[in-house]
């Protein structure tokens, strides 16, 4: 079984239970394959990321899991559950974000819970209780009786997550959490997010953010045209195929030249008039350069998932 270095909190996942399991997983639309023969796994306990431009098989691929799309061919378990035979089963297990705003808008942040918790055959006193708790924990208490279309944007998106977590799931899938909030709405939920995780909940999130994701995951799988093109930690992920630092300078022909005699194993990549500089090596080879080759406009940043997901996936827009 892998054993991963997890950059955020420092854990492990050698020994983990497998919850989820995918063997040559498809999904095929007429002639549209969607997710192309997929395997992979998500532990007991951890925050996995998927990861890859629009129409790469990622959302697909939750719902799969989620029990609301048929798989095509391939097998998927949750829990050891079979999804194509045991939905009602893994259903319970499971709590759902999505990313667009279903929030019933007739009915107070209060009622939203209570109605949703029908759904589960949740006795009301006990619906009445997980709510409480939940907007106490998502900064909803002073909210509990407005409704719906009074609230900001990021008060709509934290009454989502504590709706998804009504049934107190043992899998809790994130569809773009964080998508249109200000910073302090989404570094609250981050914060609620790894709380979860402490708390055991297993987090499933699909993101196109790569700094929330190199936060918040302990692995993350990068998907292209329905297949996983990499899997792993961030932090190995970036060390692995981008380096521990970026050199950006202003482009000519006289410093890509110097560039290349200087740093001859390096990668260059040119976007509009700034050219990119990747190395393997550590911290130190592009100050030297600097100093070497004094150049216009030069700065030396830190290499980032984003870094990562462009070099794996292109930089050509996807509908």
């Amino acid at each position: 079984m892998r054993a991963y270095a997890i950059g955020g909190f420092g854990r492990s996942l050698m020994g983990s239970e497998i919850l989820i399991k995918a063997r040559n997983l498809t999904k095929k639309y007429d002639d549209l394959l969607a997710v192309s023969s997929i395997d992979f796994e998500v532990f007991r306990g951890e925050c996995c990321g998927f990861l890859g431009p629009n129409g790469a098989g990622k959302t697909t691929t939750i719902r799969m899991i989620q029990c609301v799309l048929p798989l095509t061919s391939g097998s998927l378990t949750v829990s050891g559950l079979d999804v194509s035979q045991e939905q009602r089963e893994i259903k319970k297990m499971i709590g759902v974000a999505p990313q667009e705003d279903n929030l019933d808008p007739d009915f107070s942040v209060m009622h939203n819970l209570l109605v949703y918790a029908r759904y589960f055959d949740i006795p009301k006193s006990e619906a009445v209780k997980r709510s409480n708790e939940l907007l106490k924990f998502f900064q909803l208490e002073e909210k509990r009786n407005v409704i719906i279309d009074q609230l900001s944007a990021g008060m709509k998106r934290r009454l989502i997550l504590a709706r998804a977590l009504i049934n107190e799931p043992q899998i809790l899938l994130l569809d773009e959490p964080t998508t249109g909030l200000d910073p302090q709405a989404r570094h609250l939920v981050w914060d609620r997010i790894r709380n979860l995780e402490k708390r055991g909940v297993t987090i499933i999130l699909t993101t196109h953010y790569m700094d929330e994701a190199a936060e918040l995951c302990d692995r993350t799988l990068i998907m292209d045209n329905g297949k996983i093109i990499e899997e792993g930690n961030p932090v190995e992920l970036i060390r692995k195929h981008v380096g521990e630092d970026v050199l950006e300078v202003e482009y000519n022909d006289g410093v890509m030249k110097d560039l290349k005699e200087k740093l001859p194993e390096a990668r260059f990549e040119v976007v509009g008039d700034r050219i990119r500089v990747f190395t393997a090596q550590p911290h130190g080879a592009f100050e030297s350069f600097i100093r070497d080759f004094p150049t216009k406009g030069a700065t030396i940043r830190t290499a980032n998932l984003e870094d990562v997901f462009l070099k794996l996936t292109g930089r050509q827009l996807r509908e």
